[in-house]
């Protein structure tokens, strides 16, 4: 039996003949990643609004002869809405002397955005290596900033991120759908 044999039958007998289990958990993890991203950037730009609707009357479903009105909030998407880091979040970070202001400032107005390109781009198989970088730089970032504000839950739900990351970028060999493989 010669060497080339002997690799074949060892990578068969340990699951590693097969890449289709790797591509799919990487595909799925890419999708994971890429939506969460997308997503995220998009809430960036979402507020709410009270819009005040008739009461209802719960038996006939019509409204009520009061006249009685509530206010609902509704959910809305507009460019004006735009806030990369929460207002709660931004008081506590001005008031972080090892934060400047001017890195404050370019940080909330490049996050939206930033995440909603690496989203796409990660989706659609387009510069996964360098999307997934972003990402992870991103999360890293997002996370000295939790740090210095003492916000501990938010650090470790930014290090499963981090770590989903690493593995997706541990992965990538086996990124099969995408339209730029080498970045």
């Amino acid at each position: 039996m010669n060497e080339t044999t002997d690799k074949k039958t060892e990578g068969s007998a340990t699951g590693q003949g097969c890449n289709c289990d790797w591509a799919l958990a990487f595909l799925l993890l890419r999708g994971w990643l890429g939506l969460r991203a997308l997503l995220s950037g998009l809430e960036k730009y979402g507020a709410y609004k009270s819009i005040q609707q008739p009461l209802l009357d719960p038996t006939t479903g019509q409204p009520d002869a009061s006249g009685a009105m509530i206010d609902v909030k509704v959910k809305f998407y507009a460019l004006a809405n735009y806030s990369g880091v929460p207002a709660g979040l931004k008081s506590k970070f001005a008031n972080e002397a090892l934060l400047p202001n001017f890195a404050l400032n370019i940080f909330d107005h490049i996050l939206g955005p930033v995440f909603i390109l690496t989203g796409i781009m990660l989706l659609v198989g387009l510069g996964t290596r360098a999307s997934l970088m972003v990402q992870g730089l991103l999360y890293i970032a997002l996370t000295a900033g939790l740090v210095l504000i003492n916000q501990p839950d938010g650090i470790a739900y930014l290090g499963i991120h981090l770590g989903l990351v690493a593995m997706a970028l541990m992965l990538v060999k086996y990124n099969k759908l995408a339209l730029l493989k080498k970045w």
